[in-house]
């Protein structure tokens, strides 16, 4: 039987939600910083999975991993792994499907925290605090700044047009007719959605014309009431920009799902600053859609066991 290894298991989950009885399995919990304690834990595998970019597979990690035949990453697309390093030491990889609704009910949950100040008001209910010290900010007649209008965006695009939030959308390659047909106004650029907006929520893919796409100037541009929510990638947003944004009150606050280093430092920042929501990226953390990961990743074993290969990330 070949021998697999399920990485990041965080909830010890995996091996209970698929039937992994066609392989020698081993769930690992613990994230590893390590390199050197990864491939110790999986040097004998041929086949690991991994939880979207919780673990990079760099040419260096391919190199040291030479039993590895098969790597299996939920989603169909992760930017931590080297494909053209995998193809080189003759790795197959392949992905997984999954729902967007997980992570627009996240981001609804992030807008409502901050805007209702949620995090502040439990706290004070369980601690013994004042009974309500805030205001919350009615979302009704508010503009909702949408960065990317995809399969997420654009779902979150619809609700907001439930809750009667003004939806103005911008991306590169966004067309009118594509936002209209979402329910959103077309923003002639990025600084327009970033100066009207209540509320901006982003939705892009990361890559080289999205990292960093919001520094000091273009944060400078959002009111300073206004909130910023990012259930994407942490990179699309320069965090030491967004960090000197929230200590000095130049926006209202922030909800975060994704961070540069995962999981977050202890003694970091974003732990702490009192205009900050933060979660352990949880966007796609629900047992549907790890159900539907963990079942996919042993269709995917099947498939490349009988020697056709299915879902394969190019």
């Amino acid at each position: 039987m070949l021998r697999c290894a399920v990485l990041d298991d965080y909830q010890d989950v995996a091996l209970g939600l698929a039937d992994w009885s066609r392989v020698r399995i081993r769930s690992l919990r613990e994230h590893f910083t390590s390199e050197d304690e990864l491939v110790a834990a999986v040097h004998d595998c041929e086949i690991v999975v991994i939880m979207r970019e919780r673990t990079p597979f760099t040419a260096g990690l391919f190199a040291r991993l030479p039993n590895l035949r098969l790597l299996i990453t939920s989603g169909m697309r992760n930017a931590s792994i080297d494909l053209p390093a995998a193809r080189e030491h003759g790795v197959t990889v392949c992905g997984t499907s999954g729902s967007a609704t997980p992570t627009v009910e996240l981001t609804w949950a992030l807008i409502h925290g901050l805007t209702r100040h949620l995090l502040t008001e439990a706290g004070a209910l369980r601690s013994g605090g004042p009974w309500q010290s805030t205001l919350g900010l009615d979302l009704h007649g508010r503009t909702l700044g949408l960065l990317g209008l995809g399969r997420i965006g654009s779902r979150v695009a619809a609700v907001g047009r439930a809750f009667g939030m003004d939806v103005v959308a911008w991306s590169r390659n966004l067309t009118k007719e594509r936002a209209e047909s979402a329910g959103a106004r077309l923003a002639p650029d990025l600084d327009a959605v970033l100066s009207a907006a209540d509320v901006v929520s982003i939705h892009l893919v990361l890559g080289d014309r999205t990292r960093g796409l919001l520094g000091d100037r273009e944060l400078g541009l959002m009111k300073p009431t206004a909130y910023l929510v990012n259930t994407s990638r942490a990179a699309i947003v320069d965090q030491d920009a967004l960090a000197s944004a929230l200590r000095e009150g130049r926006i209202a606050g922030a909800g975060l799902d994704v961070f540069e280093v995962e999981p977050l430092p202890d003694g970091h920042e974003f732990r702490r600053l009192p205009n900050v929501l933060a979660t352990p990226h949880l966007g796609y953390v629900t047992e549907a859609n790890y159900a539907t990961y963990f079942r996919e990743a042993v269709e995917d074993i099947d498939a490349f066991v009988a020697g056709a290969p299915i879902r394969l990330l190019t």
